[in-house]
């Protein structure tokens, strides 16, 4: 069984989806998931199982619906797809949480007239393989970027900083993925 990484967008994110780390595991583990990992509590899964993605992000999606009633996007990616990520990441921030990947949904279609109107001084945007990748030297949490993210990027997107790309990038090594 290959390894995957699921992303699930908005767990445990300003309030809204709760959903502990125990439990995501159990959910996974209960549709066969082998060796189920977390990362942080934001819905970083690490596992090994056959299928495809979509196959794949669409079980977990379905038994969370069923079993807590939350309606949360799931991404499954392949090792490689973060490996890539995290080598052609166009940034080199002094802060690996001021710079995100937004992971698309589907195409991304960056707006950057919107991004212009809205960036500070500094903030750069960047459209890599199935991604766009937003430095916000100021702050994530500060950015107007950053809260218009999804309208820039044109699609559905998950975020994660890089800081959190390298610890799953990490973790994938350490269990010796593929």
């Amino acid at each position: 069984m290959p390894d995957r990484v699921a992303l699930l967008r908005g767990i445990n994110v300003g309030g809204a989806n709760r959903l502990p780390m125990a439990e995501l595991r159990t959910f996974c583990a209960g549709l066969g998931w082998q060796e189920v990992a977390t990362h942080v509590a934001s819905g970083n899964v690490l596992f090994r199982a056959d299928g495809t993605p979509d196959s794949l992000s669409a079980a977990l999606h379905d038994a969370l619906k069923a079993g807590t009633g939350l309606d949360v996007p799931v991404l499954v990616l392949a090792p490689e797809v973060l490996r890539h990520a995290v080598e052609d990441c166009p940034f080199d921030p002094q802060d690996d949480r001021l710079v995100h990947a937004a992971f698309a949904f589907a195409v991304p279609a960056p707006d950057r007239d919107l991004f212009e109107r809205f960036a500070a001084d500094g903030d750069g945007l960047e459209a890599g393989r199935g991604l766009v990748w937003l430095h916000t030297p100021g702050g994530f949490g500060r950015s107007k970027v950053a809260e218009r993210l999804e309208r820039i990027v044109g699609c559905p997107i998950t975020a994660r900083n890089l800081r959190s790309l390298r610890e799953l990038v990490a973790m994938l090594d350490a269990r010796g993925g593929a």
